[in-house]
């Protein structure tokens, strides 16, 4: 018998506003359903949130695994939605999205929308963004980028809770068919090293292990490391014998010792890297994000942390880790190592005097000198790619995810979208192409004047001669597809649109909870309004002169749980909650333009 006073009366949800969602349509038709084409109103009773996704995006695959804890907690009132919205004319392709959805163990169904129909429908800016729909079918929150997972769970509950009262909830199974099984040694390898007695060593992402291979580079020796890794991928043997493994989705490094078997963590805590956390310090002390490959130069492990878009280093000697070059922008900025912009580095390969970069969202190819210097041989920024050889300067790339230094001083580049490899000289400044009909090469490595590439999307490594002379290849030159925002001259009111999600507030408790970073390309684009600030809104200048570019817009918004609004109390210390954005806005300057740009951080725009 319970004498407690009975539990006042719960405040009224907050009134939202009612916008019909647009229906769910793309040329690729549907995957993980069964074969089944599924409308909004199939989902009619459920709650359904739609990510906007598109393989290539770390933040995306961040936010992947952010809501699977969600999904799996909800699975009978939620359906979550997958659209995959390509940014690379190589994501349009359906069975490279097919693919990506089982490398990425996507557990939920997928919407192939290779024109970008539905993007345009919810009006969507940025990858990864996230749309929440009510079981009557009405859009009620939209948030972007990442770390929004506890918002979204609350949402979710309070939605549970409405609509049971209202009898407009569903609950029972989603419409989610997982696929076949399919038997193959490795499953979406990423990276390859070779062992002192000639063997091949993986990483066999998807299965999340390692595997050693025999020399012919097909018979499986041993498989390494189950339950250990997630989605593991680069490699690296350091002087003492052992293997270094960047393990991706752990946000670690791990030791790997093929003379005892023995593995051990080395680096990052297990959990992801946030703005705010220490970028220095006991190496098992700091966060790190998504390492994507590792090399050994100067006496030091580097890192290429594609989640932050930076270079780390790892020192064995000192079990320290810090930030070797990158500010965390996304962009392409070379100069000094901690002004350089990089974005989603994902190969390195070190030679004396160089460390190679594979810049994987530039499409481009960068290096480090010794003296700490950033500098680009191959590519132009974030939205310009293709399949074009020659001089470097207009030479395209397409993501680009492995780096190969050849004996002679070149770099074998896998440039993963264009299902190619490829080759820079420094000493001509020229690019070529070595081999095509590569199917998603990721890493390579050089042996006996061979040049062993892992085929991600092949699930096997294949073994090429490399070629006196280059493969002649039709150019092809690509731009993103998603359309320009048209903007007039002069004064530009940007908005960050950030509503603290219900039970949370703004955490002021350190100063400003909030930041904003603005810049363009070209840098004339902007008059005035370029800089960082704390606040969420800024009156941009555009420079009439100046016809169309790119707005950088990085904003992020701290919250804490307010048991005051109804949170629980975590005791003294609430548990906050990082919310973060970067945005790459085309812009288009007309007269005609809009004169306010809305992004939409967490909420809707009023």
């Amino acid at each position: 018998m319970n004498d407690a006073a009975p539990a006042p009366t719960p405040a009224p949800a907050p009134r939202r506003a009612r916008v019909r969602a647009p229906e769910l349509i793309g040329k690729g038709g549907w995957l993980n359903t069964g074969g089944e084409e599924l409308t909004l109103a199939d989902l009619r009773g459920k709650i359904v949130l739609l990510d906007f996704w598109t393989f290539c995006c770390v933040n995306c695959l961040h936010v992947l695994d952010e809501l699977r804890d969600l999904e799996e907690k909800h699975r009978d009132t939620l359906v979550i939605v997958g659209v995959h919205s390509p940014k690379f004319v190589h994501e349009a392709e359906h069975q490279a999205v097919v693919d990506a959805v089982e490398r990425y163990e996507v557990h939920h169904p997928v919407l192939d929308d290779p024109e970008l129909a539905t993007w345009k429908q919810y009006a969507v800016r940025a990858w990864p963004t996230l749309v929440v729909i009510d079981p009557e079918g009405y859009v009620v929150a939209q948030h972007a980028g990442e770390g929004h997972a506890n918002a979204i769970r609350t949402l979710v509950e309070e939605l549970e809770a409405e609509h049971e009262a209202k009898g407009t909830l569903r609950r029972g199974d989603g419409p989610y068919v997982a696929p076949e099984p399919v038997a193959t040694d490795l499953r979406f390898p990423g990276k390859v090293v070779t062992l002192g007695g000639g063997n091949f060593l993986v990483s066999d992402t998807t299965r999340h292990q390692l595997v050693e291979l025999t020399a012919d580079g097909e018979t499986v020796v041993r498989r390494i490391g189950d339950g250990v890794f997630r989605e593991p991928q680069g490699l690296a043997l350091l002087p003492d014998g052992k293997v270094v493994v960047a393990d991706t989705v752990n946000h670690a490094l791990r030791t790997y010792d093929p003379e005892t078997g023995a593995i051990e963590r080395v680096a990052g805590t297990g959990k992801q890297w946030w703005q705010g956390s220490p970028t220095s310090g006991p190496a098992l002390d700091v966060d790190l994000s998504s390492p994507w490959d590792v090399a050994w130069w100067q006496g030091k492990v580097w890192i290429a942390m594609a989640g932050v878009h930076q270079i780390w280093t790892y020192d064995p000697a000192s079990g320290t880790v810090e930030v070797a070059a990158g500010t965390t922008n996304e962009g392409l900025v070379d100069g000094p190592a901690a002004e350089a912009w990089f974005a989603q580095p994902s190969g390195l390969a070190a030679t004396e005097d160089r460390l190679w970069i594979a810049d994987s969202e530039t499409s481009a190819v960068r290096w480090i000198d010794t003296d700490g210097l950033v500098h680009t041989a191959v590519g132009t920024g974030l939205f310009d790619f293709g399949h074009r050889d020659g001089e470097a300067g207009q030479a395209l790339l397409q993501h680009p995810l492995g780096v190969t230094a050849l004996p002679d001083g070149s770099v074998a580049i896998s440039d993963t979208y264009n299902h190619a490899l490829r080759r820079y000289d420094p000493a001509t400044g020229e690019v070529s192409t070595l081999a095509t009909d590569l199917r998603e090469p990721s890493g390579a490595v050089l042996v006996d004047g061979d040049i062993v590439v892992v085929e991600s999307a092949r699930h096997r490594l294949t073994r090429l001669r490399l070629p006196e002379e280059a493969v002649q290849v039709e150019a092809v030159a690509h731009r993103t597809r998603r359309e320009a925002t048209e903007v007039a001259p002069g004064r530009l009111r940007l908005d960050v649109v950030f509503q603290a999600p219900t039970g949370q507030k703004l955490d002021e408790r350190y100063g400003p909870s909030t930041r904003l970073l603005v810049s363009s390309t070209p840098p004339e684009l902007l008059l005035a309004g370029e800089g960082t600030g704390t606040d969420l809104f800024r009156e941009l200048e555009i420079d009439p002169a100046i016809t169309e570019g790119v707005l950088h817009v990085s904003a992020m918004a701290a919250s804490c749980d307010d048991p005051a609004g109804g949170a629980p109390s975590g005791g003294e210390y609430p548990a906050c909650h990082v919310h973060q954005q970067d945005w790459g806005v085309p812009v288009k300057v007309t007269e005609a333009g809009v004169s306010r740009l809305p992004l939409i951080l967490a909420g809707l725009d009023a």
